[in-house]
């Protein structure tokens, strides 16, 4: 790991979730820094939002409603997606992944857009 690289993937983790993220402790962080978010997150080719649609898409299919609420809160806080645009993307999936994955979805959509709009 270069210093580089870690002030790469602290830049781009901001980037994607909309708040300062500061250097932290363990293995795990460093390669969520130093690969996933310096290298995979910083290829071209594909904008943060084109990745966030894919991330919600594959969260929402294996039922990893955690990670799809915090996907859904970083496009509201960065504009990425709307309230209306997030109903769709869940009413969009419910059939390609199935309605009770896509209803909670939606649910998840519904509760980010509510602590959203207390922001």
């Amino acid at each position: 790991m270069t210093d580089e690289r870690r002030e790469r993937g602290l830049k781009k983790m901001s980037e994607v979730y909309g708040w300062e993220f500061q250097d932290g402790p363990g293995e795990h962080f460093a390669v969520t820094a130093d690969h996933l978010f310096a290298d995979i997150w910083s290829r071209p080719g594909l904008s943060i939002r084109d990745r966030r649609l894919l991330l919600l898409g594959a969260a929402t299919a294996q039922g990893l409603f955690d990670i799809a609420e915090i996907q859904v809160g970083a496009a509201l806080r960065n504009e990425e997606l709307d309230e209306e645009q997030l109903h769709e993307i869940a009413l969009f999936l419910c059939h390609y992944v199935g309605w009770p994955a896509g209803t909670t979805l939606d649910g998840v959509v519904g509760k980010a857009v509510k602590q959203h709009k207390k922001k």
